[in-house]
């Protein structure tokens, strides 16, 4: 840092928010703040490297895709921007409950960045400067005696002044990439790392983290045998990502991509260069994702696997490169080229880009609040794998929420948390925050509590509101999902009081559906209940009802069908919001609880949990110390409110 310390420093503009990295964090953080009318420059090692998706050229996927349609339901943008830019579409896991539904999307790899791109270009309120951010300026708050974000500094020595930071660095803090025994201290694709801005942030007292993910390679699609392998489509009728994109503009031809699997050859070959693997001979010293293992990792892991899945997808519609999922590695070239080539359908494969693995720093998560923000600064946030989270999806879900609270702060706004009842964003933010987690975290759909509450057909139900509130809705798209909430209930409460009789008619149309004949008179919704009927069978033996758009509808069959699994987890969240709601006040000073275990006390010190329910889920911290807790609390509050009185 001395060389920093001597540069001049020379004051280059006054904003309100800078925005540290212009991943798919970034992005979203940035494009909040303009929204909500504050001046935000957003900083990138390289104005090419926006929204890049240095990995898997996708969007969403399971559970993924429930971030992406809560992000949008906000205001986000991840969700139009691909949209604008998929190649294929697929809704997974629809043979199970719509729970588990989940829509991925391939997407076009450049375009996704040149729409990104574009649209922060052309977002009033917004700045993109091409720089490296070293330092976090700060001063001393005199009441609160927190540090206060000042200001920036950035590589040529130039100042931005500003009210809070949003520090979204991705994979590029202090990055170097191994391929077998070649390392080359770069971030993903070769781009510039960011060298200094890590000592800045350890200077503050701020814990990092070393984490690593990797990649598989691309190959020229051009070497690839396809007729040995099974062919990938996508869905018949595209169901879009954001409630905004009319769902007629993206029915579009798609591409294929295609499957096909590693063999005992392909696994021989591996276990005999672990050797030369940076993650078996010690050269690697971060942690990688657990839920995304290399190709090694595989083998090793799972030896009483003789094959694994590899999924070959193509990169965009203007270039013959074809990533290879399923199989990340940081082996050496001529053992990735022997390797590869063992595999039905690149047995003449050529690589344009190696397989290769990257390390990085991070933070741990539990240094922030729920709103991400940092809990010994003022004006500070994080989001996306800079928080020690994995993927496109967890990081710009985080990076609107810390864009969000960012633009709150500034705008001396209550920050906007959202609970685990209330979204995949809730449960993703709090296990970062309240769990010890030492490596990627990756969101999962088993991650959430109430995930049949939690889908992503009802994101804009449950979310909308919250970004209307925010700013980032406009009423017009509030109004809509109030209207769409009442016509689905209405419409619900028609179904559940309309009788219908056992008569010649009804029985002819359940033959016909092989469902059982009627005995007696049965509400519409009782019949919508078998599984082999729906509403839109119905409609043959239903002439009163109106006409309906599909996302009503779509709402109208699960809230009938699932209707006791609803109303049982709806009383699970009720349970789940006593103790959520019962806050802790941030000047508790837990030494005074009394029968607290020591463990359980020096967790909740470090933690700082804003509610009891938040304090129940730290690790270390027991039910008897929660009931103990409560205790202290009830006689805490009566002794405030009778100094009230007085």
């Amino acid at each position: 840092m001395s060389e920093l310390q001597n540069r001049k420093k020379t004051l280059i503009d006054e904003v309100d928010v800078c925005v540290v990295g212009a991943g798919h964090a970034g992005c979203e953080a940035a494009l909040a703040c303009a929204r909500l009318g504050l001046k935000t420059v957003i900083f990138t090692v390289s104005v090419d490297s926006i929204a890049l998706m240095p990995c898997n050229p996708n969007i969403g996927g399971s559970s993924k895709g429930h971030l992406v349609r809560e992000l949008d339901a906000l205001g986000g943008e991840m969700g139009k921007n691909i949209d604008k830019t998929f190649i294929q579409s697929k809704m997974l896991n629809v043979s199970k409950g719509p729970a588990v539904h989940s829509l991925r999307a391939q997407a076009d790899k450049a375009d996704y960045s040149r729409e990104m791109r574009k649209t922060l270009e052309n977002q009033d309120n917004l700045i993109i400067k091409q720089a490296e951010v070293c330092d976090i300026l700060t001063e001393t708050d005199e009441e609160t005696g927190k540090k206060k974000i000042t200001g920036v500094q950035i590589f040529t020595g130039g100042i931005y002044k500003c009210k809070a930071v949003v520090l979204c660095t991705g994979t590029y803090l202090r990055a170097r990439c191994l391929c077998g025994e070649a390392i080359t201290y770069t971030g993903p694709n070769g781009l510039q790392a960011a060298n200094y801005l890590t000592d800045s942030l350890k200077n503050f007292g701020i814990e990092m983290r070393r984490f690593k993910t990797g990649t598989p390679a691309r190959m020229d699609g051009r070497t690839i045998d396809y007729s040995k392998m099974e062919e990938q489509f996508g869905d018949k009728k595209i169901v879009p990502f954001s409630f905004s994109t009319n769902p007629d503009d993206v029915q579009i031809d798609q591409v294929s991509c295609y499957l096909t699997y590693t063999n005992e050859k392909t696994h021989e070959i591996i276990r005999n260069n672990l050797d030369r693997s940076p993650i078996y001979a010690g050269v690697i010293e971060g942690t990688g994702p657990r839920y995304c293992p290399s190709i090694e990792d595989k083998v090793v892991k799972f030896a009483d696997k003789d094959r694994h899945q590899v999924f070959i997808e193509p990169e965009g519609l203007h270039t013959h490169e074809m990533y290879v999922g399923g199989m990340s590695s940081s082996l050496p070239e001529d053992v990735q080229l022997q390797m590869y080539r063992t595999v039905p359908g690149l047995e003449h494969c050529q690589i344009v880009r190696n397989a290769y693995a990257i390390e990085y720093d991070c933070i741990n998560p539990n240094q922030l609040y729920a709103s991400l923000a940092f809990k010994d600064f003022e004006g500070l946030y994080a989001g996306g794998q800079f928080n020690g989270s994995s993927g496109y999806e967890e990081a710009a879900a985080q990076g609107l929420v810390a864009g969000i609270n960012a633009a709150m702060y500034v705008k001396n706004r209550e920050p906007m948390i959202i609970d685990r009842s209330e979204g995949y964003i809730g449960v993703l933010i709090d296990d970062l925050v309240t769990k010890e987690n030492f490596e990627p975290y990756r969101m999962m759909t088993s991650r959430s509590e109430y995930r049949l509450l939690l889908r992503q057909d009802n994101a804009d139900l449950r979310l909308r509101k919250k970004g209307y509130e925010v700013g980032l809705i406009t009423k017009e798209q509030y109004d809509y999902v109030c209207l769409k909430e009442k016509l689905i209930a209405e419409e619900v409460e028609r179904l559940q009081n309309t009788k219908i009789g056992a008569n010649k008619k009804v029985q002819e149309f359940l033959k016909k559906h092989d469902s059982a004949s009627l005995k007696t008179a049965v509400t519409l919704a009782e019949l919508m209940c078998r599984p082999e009927l729906s509403y839109e069978i119905l409609a043959e033996i239903d002439p009163e009802r109106k006409p309906l758009t599909d996302d009503v509808i779509e709402q109208v069959n699960i809230n009938i069908k699932y209707d006791g699994y609803i109303k049982r987890q709806i009383k699970q969240v009720e349970t789940f919001r006593k103790i959520e709601n019962k806050k802790i006040p941030a000047e508790i000073d837990y030494d005074d609880v009394s029968s607290l275990r020591l463990e359980a006390r020096a967790k909740l010190k470090a933690f700082k949990p804003i509610s009891v329910g938040q304090a129940s889920r730290i690790s270390g911290v027991s039910p008897a110390d929660i009931s103990v807790l409560l205790i202290y609390l009830e006689t805490y509050y009566q002794k405030k409110n009778e100094n009230k009185e007085q």
